[in-house]
């Protein structure tokens, strides 16, 4: 059987000009959902359940979550920081839901994806915190919020060698495209870094205690279908949710 994969949506309480203004909105970019559909997998995008029985009654009936990217970044007091820059916030009710499933999901063993914003819940959920912009704190960054479209590789990564990242994609060095302001900074105490870019900002986490929980900051929704390198990521978390299954 096909293994049911959970697909984080975001979410607009009814406060934004776009996704539905004022009426409460949970959108997701259908990216995301096709990887999904074309690799062999069933997407369920996941209600961001406020309750916490509701939310584990979601994970134990999938195989694996994939958490996605995001606009609005997370509130930086989720970290113990104040927010030093005028960026957009996330809603907060996307923001717990996220961060206590990533918990959840990883004490039950469940394999976990992270996408972009999902990467950065990631490291925050288990204790990690974050760049709050790269352009202000970072000295010569490259461009992290590239021109070209995301469907353009736009800068390298190195793979840690013993990393379950080097494992799955058969590489040392891939390009990837590059779409975010924030970043990982402190890596979370129970995860490590397999992935950097020639600037120094970390570009995958993962678990080393886990069959299956890696954050990856570059977006291979955007590249998947034509790049098989980045195809290898669903494949893999695919791979890991029959498993579970």
């Amino acid at each position: 059987m096909k293994p049911l994969i959970g697909v984080t949506p975001d979410f607009n309480a009814g406060d934004r000009k776009e996704w539905g203004g004022r009426e409460a909105t949970f959108f997701l970019r259908a990216r995301y959902v096709r990887a999904i559909e074309d690799l062999g997998g069933v997407p369920v995008i996941l209600p961001l359940a406020e309750d916490r029985a509701d939310r584990r009654r979601l994970l134990e009936k999938i195989d694996g979550l994939l958490l996605t990217g995001s606009g609005p970044d997370l509130a930086p007091s989720l970290y113990g920081e104040r927010q030093r820059y005028k960026f957009r916030v996330m809603s907060r009710r996307r923001a717990d839901f996220e961060l206590d499933v990533a918990r959840m999901a990883a004490a039950s063993k469940l394999p976990v994806l992270g996408i972009c914003g999902g990467m950065q819940a990631m490291n925050v959920a288990f204790g990690g915190n974050l760049i709050q912009d790269i352009a202000s704190q970072v000295d010569e960054p490259l461009p992290h919020q590239q021109k070209a479209s995301a469907t353009k590789l736009s800068h390298a990564v190195d793979v840690a060698p013993t990393s379950l990242l080097r494992r799955i994609l058969g590489q040392a060095r891939i390009r990837v495209n590059s779409s975010h302001h924030q970043s990982v900074k402190r890596v979370a105490p129970s995860l490590v870094a397999s992935a950097v870019a020639s600037d120094g900002i970390i570009e995958a986490i993962e678990s080393p205690k886990h069959r299956f929980l890696l954050g990856v900051q570059w977006h291979p929704e955007f590249l998947y279908d034509r790049h098989a390198i980045h195809r290898k990521l669903f494949q893999a978390l695919l791979k890991a949710a029959r498993g579970r299954a």
